[in-house]
């Protein structure tokens, strides 16, 4: 089987890692959040792996960075969406810390890559 560029990237290894745990975080979400926040952070985080896969099959880098720059605003997105759940008592503390620190390595990781396409 051959694996594209972008599946060997760690920062999307990572996104994809993060989309799963969203994914069963969620799962516990009530009823009511359904078409909210559980739809929301999925799709915001699904956004994040997505986009830097759409963005490494870009021709250009500057076409590239575009596409990494839409990856990083859809990280900050799930960043305010586990805040607001946060806020909500939708998840604990430590679950959190968790996913928070998980996304601003991340974010960290797209700055680093969206650096080296714009060298």
């Amino acid at each position: 089987m051959h694996y594209y560029f972008f599946e060997k990237l760690t920062v999307w290894q990572n996104a994809r890692n993060t989309t799963k745990d969203i994914y069963i975080l969620t799962k516990k979400f009530p009823v009511e959040e359904k078409y909210g926040l559980v739809s929301q952070l999925r799709r915001a985080m699904s956004s994040v792996m997505a986009n830097i896969a759409e963005g490494m099959a870009r021709t250009t880098n500057k076409d590239k960075t575009h596409m990494i720059n839409i990856s990083y605003s859809s990280a900050i997105e799930v960043i305010n969406f586990l805040v607001l759940s946060l806020d909500l008592e939708l998840i604990s503390p430590e679950e959190y810390v968790y996913l928070r620190e998980k996304l601003e390595h991340i974010t960290n990781q797209l700055v680093s890559l969206r650096k080296k396409l714009k060298e």
